[in-house]
């Protein structure tokens, strides 16, 4: 038995640095030490309210699922992998066994262990730990060639195919993204790979779209500076093929309906309350409006995809702050105007 340090939410804006016991890795598990861990949005309204909707923080929770790191120890039985390799964390555990996962489903398992979640209770103990044992299906290795803090993006890329896949074929496609998150930065690095033809992203405030035009956006827009701004895409019923409304904001999912065109796609990634949805232009238009969820077969792929550099995402990394100072990341990646993508540093 050891002990690792631990990044635990208790409340509101009540973060803490503790010390938790730890176990060796048992059959089918390993040990790996954390190098980087990202902070998500959902990590963000635990942190800043306690929880997002009806999901609210009931007792202390470990947060994080962006996460990943070196693999120190095996344990019975673990093939196909090594001391020192260099791993993408999976945050998602699916049963196996249920409804959903015997459908190849997975991403809608009924007993879901999603790392860093409210959802359920007791709640589902997430990755901002220096050292953690998890199952070994859930490493994905990503060999030398890029930063731990690289592969810690698995994940989020991993939501952005998954939503990409959504659409169907994009390549040649025009594409209006809306909000320009770090959600909706590498759904634009999903798009570019995929071979959109071009892609026009919205804001409402400027620093995220300088950020959009240097990874190739064709048009960005500060839709508070200028309301209008797409009004030349709604001409004759809609411009655009797809869009990806990744805001979760009502009035940017009836902009995606404006701007597509009749028989368009709008993927909504976006996770917002219940609001107004204009359904007289969705069937007037025959649009196809979907969501999507997480993720399944996609992580490995994500990990894959960065590991090669196939897509680069180090350009959403904005900082990385030790542990002992995770309240001022938090506060960081709280402010859209000077962060993307906040890392966490267990070494």
């Amino acid at each position: 038995m050891t002990t690792t340090d631990v990044c635990v939410l208790h409340g509101a804006r009540d973060l803490r640095i503790e010390t938790r016991e730890l176990s060796p890795p048992g059959p089918g598990e390993v040990a790996v030490r954390v190098g980087a861990g990202g902070i998500c949005g959902s990590d963000l309204h635990y942190f800043l309210d306690g929880g997002f909707g009806t999901i609210r923080v009931r007792e202390p929770i470990i947060l994080g699922h962006e996460v990943a790191g070196t693999v120190e120890a095996l344990g019975p039985g673990v093939r196909g992998l090594s001391v020192g390799d260099r791993v993408a964390l999976n945050p998602s555990h699916p049963c196996g066994s249920c409804a959903y996962c015997r459908r190849g489903e997975q991403q809608h398992c009924l007993e879901m262990r999603f790392w860093g979640s409210a959802m359920r209770m007791p709640h589902v103990q997430g990755g901002f730990r220096r050292r953690m044992v998890v199952a070994a299906t859930q490493c994905v290795t990503v060999g030398e060639a890029v930063s731990i803090g690289e592969a810690a993006m698995s994940e989020p890329l991993a939501v952005a195919l998954h939503a990409v896949a959504q659409a169907g074929n994009v390549a040649g496609r025009r594409v209006l993204i809306t909000g320009f998150g770090p959600i909706g930065a590498v759904v634009l690095l999903a798009l570019r790979h995929a071979g959109a033809a071009e892609i026009a992203v919205t804001d409402i405030v400027p620093e995220p779209l300088a950020l959009a035009r240097r990874l190739g956006a064709a048009a960005a827009y500060d839709v508070t500076a200028d309301p209008d701004a797409l009004g030349p895409e709604q001409r004759d019923k809609g411009r655009f093929d797809l869009a990806f409304e990744c805001s979760g904001n009502p009035r940017a999912l009836a902009q995606a309906i404006a701007c597509v065109r009749p028989r368009g796609t709008i993927v909504e990634v976006g996770v917002g309350g219940a609001f107004d949805v204009p359904m007289n232009t969705v069937v007037a238009k025959e649009l196809h409006l979907v969501g999507t969820f997480r993720f399944h077969a996609e992580f490995a792929e994500a990990a894959r995809l960065i590991a090669s550099r196939a897509i680069d995402v180090r350009p959403l990394i904005t900082a990385t702050r030790p542990l002992d100072d995770a309240a001022a990341a938090f506060a960081l990646a709280a402010d859209r105007r000077r962060a993307m993508k906040v890392q966490l540093d267990f070494a």
